[in-house]
């Protein structure tokens, strides 16, 4: 499952995502991203300068990616992992925290990021596909 930073870089050819992407589907895995990453990247869209631009190329390649919704045991899932990260003094985005939630409750699924926001998070793996800077 990739984040939104890791479907934007796919999208947006940066950083050997879209490579990445390409080789495990051609291993088999499936891609998979969020519906809340989606309402991430439109939210960025709108509020950017080359809002129509940007609104073309994520129409053109949100069919890449399957889209999870978030489930009711997603939110249950959430609740716990929110409860717990704030117990520890620990927070995290929200979009971040409910694709955690999410990944979680599907078992067995890597989330794609770039950044270190989700490598807190127990019990889920984390993986980068982005080279470079």
């Amino acid at each position: 499952m990739l984040d939104t930073n890791a479907v934007a870089d796919c999208i947006f050819q940066r950083r050997g995502v879209a490579f990445r992407v390409r080789s495990a589907r051609l291993a088999g895995h499936k891609i998979w991203t969020g519906v809340p990453v989606l309402a991430e990247l439109f939210a960025g869209i709108e509020y950017s300068a080359t809002r129509d631009t940007n609104t073309a190329v994520l129409n053109q390649n949100v069919r890449l990616f399957r889209l999870w919704p978030f489930t009711e045991d997603a939110a249950r899932e959430y609740g716990r992992l929110y409860a717990h990260l704030r117990r520890i003094g620990r927070t995290i985005q929200t979009v971040d925290l409910m694709i955690a939630a999410i990944a979680l409750t599907l078992g067995g699924c890597t989330v794609v990021t770039s950044d270190s926001d989700l490598s807190g998070i127990p019990g889920l793996n984390v993986e980068s596909w982005a080279t470079g800077g």
